[in-house]
């Protein structure tokens, strides 16, 4: 049986079939490493039963990571929405990581303002997310409890990792996209009878032939352990065309004289708020060249 990966719940998973079926499966021994998103061939062990033989080629890994330890998220996705939402408040410094993390994959990235209802608190959130929007990133408001038309718009034709804080609603953003989803997800948690609360895992839902949302567990950090200096800056779109034409090839882009990317910032090309960002995450993660 081939089929794709739709939930991950410690060592159980559940497979969608390209037949159509679902069946619960099981790695070999203390084989690991089934994520969310991956495409897996099964041999059957019993009815609506299997055991994941091999997994396919994967075209991208949203993942984070802590020092000596990687925590993928979700495989075979082709962009990011991290929601955020005017209150709580939000770290804008965590919505920069996991686009970080994406851009590394190759992945599309954009923001969603939720609770847009609140307007105040949404100028506030939109204001400070300006420096994402100036470096090219898509910032949508929606209204969970409204219309989330606009990020509908967004989704076609994706496969969408949702991430986000605690408390920004992104349950209610998934419930709105998928009517059910709360039920479906229980039926999930029955089926494979794991004894774990299923908002603790990954688990992806098809809107349409060809889209489909991995919902995530709320985060509260995103490390970056597994990234390479160089993959950081280069997480930094703007940066791009100015890495490699400073004056020495070891710039840190803090004070060095003849910096091409310190003099993009005065020439207000870069937001400052961007370098802030990059450089606290530097410092934070002390990633090899």
């Amino acid at each position: 049986m081939r089929g794709q990966v739709i939930a991950a719940f410690g060592r159980q998973y559940l497979v969608e079939t390209d037949a159509g079926s679902f069946v619960r499966c099981v790695t070999r021994g203390k084989q690991g490493g089934v994520v969310c998103g991956d495409r897996v061939a099964a041999a059957p062990t019993g009815p609506g039963e299997g055991v994941i033989a091999s997994v396919e080629p994967r075209t991208s890994l949203f993942q984070r990571a802590a020092p000596h330890r990687a925590k993928p998220i979700a495989a075979n996705a082709t962009q990011t929405a991290v929601v955020v939402a005017g209150e709580p408040s939000f770290s804008d410094e965590l919505v920069c990581r996991a686009i970080v993390a994406a851009e590394r994959e190759r992945m599309k990235a954009l923001v969603v303002v939720n609770k847009a209802d609140l307007a105040e608190a949404t100028r506030d959130a939109l204001a400070r997310l300006a420096p994402l929007g100036a470096a090219g990133y898509p910032v949508v408001a929606i209204s969970a409890r409204g219309d989330v038309s606009p990020l509908v718009e967004r989704l076609a034709g994706e496969t969408t990792v949702l991430v986000g804080q605690s408390g920004m609603g992104k349950s209610t953003i998934v419930n709105a996209l998928v009517p059910g989803a709360n039920a479906e997800t229980r039926e999930i948690s029955r089926f494979l009878d794991s004894g774990r609360h299923t908002t603790t895992h990954a688990r992806l839902y098809r809107l349409a032939p060809g889209t489909a949302i991995v919902d995530c567990p709320g985060l509260q950090d995103f490390g970056l352990a597994h990234l390479s200096r160089a993959e950081i800056e280069a997480g930094f779109p703007e940066l791009r065309p100015l890495l490699g034409h400073c004056r020495f090839t070891d710039c840190s882009h803090r004070s060095e004289p003849g910096c091409a990317v310190l003099a993009a910032v005065a020439a207000g090309r870069i937001h400052p708020r961007r370098m802030e960002l990059l450089q606290r995450i530097l410092a934070a993660e002390r990633p090899a060249p």
